[in-house]
């Protein structure tokens, strides 16, 4: 598996990637809730890989895993009581973050964060922050396992979801 920066000769894949793993949880018992071109948005893959923001796992010429990591966090992060303090530029929000249903259960998602945390420690980042759907257990069961810390749960709104419950998580870093 070789894990690094989308350049933007990937953009059809990473869109294609989203559409296929939306297409494959329609039916799954924890479904990501994700609308295609809706969330994550072509805009959003675009400036994202523009600004290279995503993050992907590939297997065999296969984009296994995508993430999108920036510094961006939604509506309602500045009041929640993190752990951590920092400027903007000092904390990572993970984004869009889905393994391939034909890749699951081998590691991949484990992989992809801890390459994530390698880079975030080796930049100075302070912490590392997402958000997850309250009905997706597997997701919370990861992030707990890696070391991610739940904060809260609040109400967030997002194209997609509409407003909702998520849990939010937090990784505090001690760079290298």
């Amino acid at each position: 598996m070789v894990i690094n920066v989308a350049k933007y000769d990937k953009y059809d894949e990473v869109v294609k990637f989203y559409h296929d793993l939306i297409d494959g949880m329609q039916n799954s018992k924890f479904n990501c809730g994700w609308i295609k071109n809706v969330y994550p948005s072509q805009k959003f893959i675009y400036d994202s890989i523009t600004n290279n923001e995503i993050i992907i796992a590939e297997i065999d010429n296969n984009i296994a895993g995508v993430m999108i990591i920036n510094h961006e966090s939604t509506t309602g992060y500045e009041k929640v009581k993190w752990k951590t303090t920092g400027a903007k530029n000092e904390i990572f929000i993970i984004h869009a973050f889905g393994v391939s249903p034909h890749f699951q259960n081998q590691g991949i998602a484990s992989k992809m964060l801890a390459y994530v945390i390698k880079k975030s420690k080796e930049s100075q980042i302070k912490a590392i922050r997402l958000d997850v759907l309250a009905s997706n257990l597997p997701a919370q069961k990861l992030y707990t396992k890696i070391g991610f810390v739940f904060i809260d749960t609040m109400q967030l709104f997002y194209e997609n979801t509409g407003t909702t419950d998520f849990l939010l998580y937090e990784l505090i870093l001690d760079p290298e």
